[in-house]
């Protein structure tokens, strides 16, 4: 199936699946309809059980571009049917597509385009995580993908580290097998990030593109998690330290410093605050066993390493992590972990006056906060919501930190509640902020709990300040003393609407509505179900 001269080159696109019925066919189409950029479709079916190599084959019989490749053992994990597939293209272009995931209309036109002009070996392009069932979208890495760029070396752009997916990427296919670019065999989690690293470690030329060319299916209440969303088991974590530490090596031994310390960076920036963030959640041994493995990984780090923001959220969690040998502060360290980060009170200083993380451990610098941008503190949002059969009031309040705040001089806080099942946003409102006791700002904004309707609604604030400055925030929710759970409340829209403020996973104040008899119901029976189970 290669190409003929003068022909415009063509790609093959590896479909890799395991007990996937349900949605390789929908895949494996989304890879055919790009039409004729793509040459060949080569299914790895990694020795299913479930029926899925039969749908395949029968998807075959009408499709002369499919080709199935049938393992007759399966490897566990996703490195070794993506070999299977490297194997077997004939194309002189390659990407890849997870069976649950699918290509958008001309995505591969889009990055053989880009990587026929420039001559690039690699071409990429924006991947868009879609949560299910709600569709709510969400672009990864989308800073990287704004324009079309042509990076004529990695070096050239750290940043590209960041990007660990080998799924929203062309590669020439001869330049994976001139430099032996492979993924690792067998059972690994976050076998994309050590392909990644070896892919730019070979120094490519790379294409970057604003289209949308990789459509990641996330579909957290499945009976089985993916494994990357699968972060309740401590083997997870392993997992993804020794990916982060192969990719690392790799860069590094390839004389490639500058990526391997972009690496470092990301590390503290992305992996440790997702990962603390849900600390909190984790039972006794598993936030042992994930402080001292965490230890373990940025004692490694060295001087240089360290040269990146000091004033950033995971650059001060590592530090806490490294001076401290047991797990502590965790209802902090979750707040510091968000995003936006929230640096929770009480705010220590040392002996001589500067910000330090807390009295007993001085040791931990909080200093960069007192030259960091106003739109990047890690501004501590209280929220309480109280709900009325006249609409509800939510009251805030705005820490001070270390001066900053009020040397900022905060003056409105807009707020609005965020849909979760379709993400648009409602109810909002811009309140002014006043001085309510020494080191804190209140405001009061009315919220209409009828007009918002059913479903689950984040909260997210901007706090506007005297110089024109905007930070956005996430806000914490107060507890204790009756302020969360659910109230039924009298509704002449509705007739009755059941609401329900709560804290989520990361702290942050969001609200479930239920209108109406059925609603109310609902709910009364799905918590039932749950009580006898």
């Amino acid at each position: 199936m290669l190409s003929e001269p003068h022909e415009k080159p063509r790609a093959g696109v590896v479909v890799i699946g395991y007990n996937d019925a349900a949605h390789v066919t929908e895949a494996v189409r989304s890879a055919l309809a790009q039409g004729p950029a793509v040459a060949e479709v080569i299914a790895v079916d990694d020795c299913s059980t479930d029926g899925s190599g039969d749908l395949l084959d029968r998807l075959a019989a009408g499709e002369p571009r499919l080709r199935v490749v049938r393992r007759k053992t399966n490897s566990g994990g996703c490195g070794t049917p993506r070999n299977t597939g490297i194997d077997a293209v004939t194309a002189p272009y390659v990407m890849f597509l997870d069976s649950d995931d699918v290509m958008p209309p001309g995505a591969v036109d889009a990055l053989l385009d880009a990587a026929t002009r420039t001559g690039a070996e690699v071409a990429s392009g924006l991947c868009v995580r879609r949560e299910l069932p709600s569709g709510i979208e969400q672009p990864w890495q989308a800073s990287l993908y704004a324009e079309h760029n042509t990076v004529t070396h990695p070096s050239r752009l750290p940043r590209l580290v960041h990007d660990t997916l080998c799924v929203n990427k062309l590669y020439r296919t001869g330049f994976l097998r001139e430099n032996g670019i492979r993924f690792l065999e067998g059972r690994f989690l976050y076998e994309d990030f050590v392909f990644t690293a070896r892919v730019l470690a070979a120094g490519p030329r790379i294409a970057l593109v604003p289209d949308r060319v990789y459509l990641w299916h996330v579909r957290r209440t499945a009976e089985q998690l993916s494994l990357s969303l699968d972060r309740g088991r401590i083997e997870n974590w392993k997992a993804r330290l020794e990916a982060c530490a192969q990719a690392y090596d790799i860069l590094l031994n390839a004389g490639q410093k500058e990526l391997a310390r972009a690496a470092r960076a990301k590390f503290l920036d992305h992996e440790l605050r997702m990962y603390a963030r849900e600390l909190g959640l984790r039972d006794p041994a598993y936030q042992r066993a994930w402080w001292t493995q965490a230890r373990d990984y940025l004692a490694r780090y060295d001087a240089g390493d360290w040269e990146i923001d000091a004033g950033a959220p995971g650059r001060v969690l590592a530090s806490l992590i490294l001076e401290s040998p047991e797990p502590r502060d965790l209802p902090r360290v979750r707040e510091l972990s968000a995003r936006p980060a929230r640096l929770l009170p009480p705010y220590a200083r040392a002996e001589d006056g500067s910000p330090v993380w807390s009295a007993d451990l001085p040791q931990i610098s909080l200093a960069p906060l007192l030259s960091r941008p106003t739109g990047l503190l890690p501004l501590a949002v209280d929220a309480e919501l109280r709900p009325r059969a006249r609409g509800g009031r939510l009251l805030l309040r705005l820490h001070e930190l270390y001066g900053r705040v009020a040397e900022a001089g905060p003056r409105e806080v807009t707020v609005e509640w965020r849909s979760r099942d379709d993400g648009h946003a409602a109810e909002i409102h811009t309140v002014a902020l006043s001085a309510a006791a020494e080191g804190i700002w209140s405001a009061e904004a009315p919220t209409d709990l009828a007009a918002l309707g059913a479903g689950t609604w984040d909260l997210r604030v901007s706090v506007h300040f005297a110089d024109g400055e905007c930070r956005k925030a996430t806000a914490h929710a107060l507890t204790g003393a009756g302020r969360l759970g659910r109230r039924v409340l009298p509704s002449i829209l509705h007739g009755v609407l059941l609401a329900q403020p709560y804290a989520t996973h990361s702290g942050a104040l969001a609200l479930r509505l239920a209108p109406g008899v059925r609603g109310v119901l609902k709910v009364a029976l799905g918590r039932l179900r749950r009580l006898l189970h």
